[in-house]
C-alpha cells in the first residue's frame, strides 16, 4: 500500500478469504480500494500490463484516474511516448496487482486491452475490453466481454491470443455461487469462465465455463500452445480445501478439456493468497510454470514443468522471500523467471535463467527500490526475455534478461 514498504509475511489459518496476501506486508484484500466497495486499507494502484507487438514496440497499460491509459516504447523500455486514454468515458478501473489492466497484441498490429471495472456492489465487477486496429493511434469504444450482466463478481481477467489470431479472455465468476446459495447448497470458491473473439475483438462469444471451485482472487495464467490451442492455469480449491492449481485446454468453440491437477502441495486454508500462477508453453509443448503455495509449512514460490500429463522437476526459487513470480519460455530452450522480495529494507527484483529447458538455473539480482512496487511481468520478443517492473519511485522500468541481460 502507498506509504508502507511491502514485506514478507506468513499467511495464517483463520484469515478471511481474500483479505490477506501471503508473502507481503501489503494487504491486497480484493474487496478494498474500489469505488463503492469495502474500505479495508488503501490499495496500491501501480498494477500495469505489458506486451510487445509484432514490430517490437512495447505497449504498457495502466490506470490513470478513471481511465485506462497506454504508452509505447520503441527502444525496449528505455523511454516511453505520451500516455493515451483507452476509454473515452470515465469509469472505475481496478489496478491492484493481480487485478490490473492487461495488454495483448494481434498478428496484424492490433492492440487489445482488458481490465476489470468495479461495480457499485461490494466485490463485483465487469470485464471490459477495448481494441485498436490502427497500431494504437485510436481505440474503439470499450465493450463488456461477458453476456451475463448481473452485478456479481466477474473479475481478475486474463487475455491471450492464439496462433490463429483468436482472442481468449478468461475471468473469475461467481454466478454459480449465487445459484448455489439460492438452492441452499454449499459452493467452494468461485468459477472460471472464458469468452472468445474470432473477429479481432469486434465481438465475443462465450460465457463458457472452464471449472467450478476456483480460488476467488488469484490471477489466471493463459498461454497459447504450439498446436494452436489455449492453455489456462489457475489456483483451484480441491476437496476438502486444498489451494493447489489446475490446468485445462480451452477450445475456441467453448469446449474445455477436463481440468487436471497441476500442483500437489496440498495447502489447506480457507483464504486466498492473491498470488496467481505464471505459465508459458514452450515450442515443444512443455508447460513451464511458477506458483506460490505453502509447502511443508513454509511459504514457497516453486518453478516446475508439466509434461506428458504430470508435474516434473518442481523446485523452489533461490529466494525464500520470493513473491509474485512470472515466467516465460523462449524458442531457444531458455526459460526466464522473475520475482520480487523484501529484505527488511528494500524490495529487490531478481531473476532465474535456464538455458537447458529448466534443468539447471542461474540466479541474478536485477534491481531494487525503497518504495512501493508492482509485480514484475516477464515478456518476450525475438527470442529474448525482458522484465517490466513499475515502482513508485523509479516509474516504468524494463530490464533485458538472458545471456546478455542486466
Amino acid at each position: 500500500m502507498t506509504g508502507m514498504r511491502p514485506g514478507f509475511r506468513l499467511i495464517v489459518a483463520g484469515l478471511l478469504a481474500c483479505t490477506a496476501l501471503a508473502g507481503t506486508a501489503q494487504t491486497h484484500g480484493n474487496h478494498s480500494g474500489h469505488g463503492g466497495q469495502a474500505k479495508a486499507a488503501k490499495m496500491s494502484e501501480l498494477g500495469t500490463g505489458a506486451a510487445f507487438d509484432r514490430d517490437g514496440k512495447l505497449w504498457i497499460a495502466y490506470k490513470d484516474g478513471p481511465y485506462v491509459a497506454v504508452r509505447s516504447s520503441t527502444d525496449f523500455g528505455r523511454s516511453f511516448g505520451p500516455g493515451q486514454h483507452v476509454n473515452s468515458a470515465p469509469e472505475a478501473v481496478a489496478a491492484d496487482h493481480d487485478s490490473r489492466p492487461k495488454v495483448a497484441t494481434g498478428r496484424d498490429g492490433e492492440i487489445f486491452i482488458t481490465w476489470t471495472q468495479p461495480r457499485p456492489k461490494p466485490w463485483t465487477g465487469f470485464i471490459r475490453f477495448a481494441r485498436s486496429t490502427d497500431g494504437g493511434k485510436s481505440f474503439a469504444e470499450p465493450l463488456t466481454v461477458h453476456a451475463n450482466r448481473d452485478e456479481i463478481t466477474h473479475r481478475f481477467d486474463a487475455i491471450a491470443v492464439d496462433r490463429s489470431g483468436r482472442i481468449f479472455v478468461s475471468w473469475i465468476d461467481k454466478r454459480d455461487v449465487i445459484a448455489a446459495e439460492a438452492r441452499k447448497q454449499p459452493y467452494a470458491g468461485a468459477a472460471i469462465y472464458y469468452a472468445v473473439s474470432a473477429d479481432h475483438g469486434k465481438s465475443f462469444q462465450g460465457d463458457y465455463k472452464i471449472a467450478d471451485q476456483s480460488c476467488e482472487c488469484c490471477r489466471i495464467a493463459m498461454s497459447p500452445t504450439p498446436d494452436g490451442n489455449m492453455l489456462a492455469l489457475w489456483r483451484h480449491v480441491f476437496p476438502p480445501n486444498a489451494r493447489d492449481h489446475a490446468l485445462a485446454q480451452l477450445g475456441a468453440d467453448g469446449t474445455a478439456t477436463p481440468l487436471q491437477r497441476a500442483t500437489f502441495d496440498d495447502w489447506r486454508i480457507d483464504a486466498c493468497p492473491h498470488q496467481g500462477p505464471g505459465a508459458s508453453v514452450a515450442p515443444d509443448g512443455t508447460l513451464h510454470m511458477v506458483w506460490f503455495n505453502l509447502r511443508e509449512g513454509k511459504p514457497t514460490v516453486s518453478v516446475g514443468r508439466w509434461k506428458d500429463g504430470k508435474l516434473q522437476a518442481q523446485r523452489p526459487l533461490d529466494d525464500p522471500r520470493a513473491q509474485h513470480a512470472d515466467i516465460v519460455a523462449l524458442d531457444n530452450n531458455e526459460i526466464a523467471v522473475a520475482w520480487k522480495s523484501f529484505d527488511g529494507q528494500q524490495t529487490r527484483l531478481s531473476a532465474m535463467l535456464s538455458h537447458d529447458g529448466g534443468k539447471t538455473w542461474q540466479t541474478r539480482q536485477v534491481a531494487r527500490t525503497e518504495r512501493d512496487s508492482d509485480q514484475p511481468h516477464v515478456l518476450q520478443h525475438a527470442g529474448r526475455a525482458y522484465v517490466l517492473w513499475r515502482t513508485e519511485a523509479e516509474g516504468f522500468q524494463v530490464f533485458p534478461l538472458g545471456k546478455e541481460g542486466a
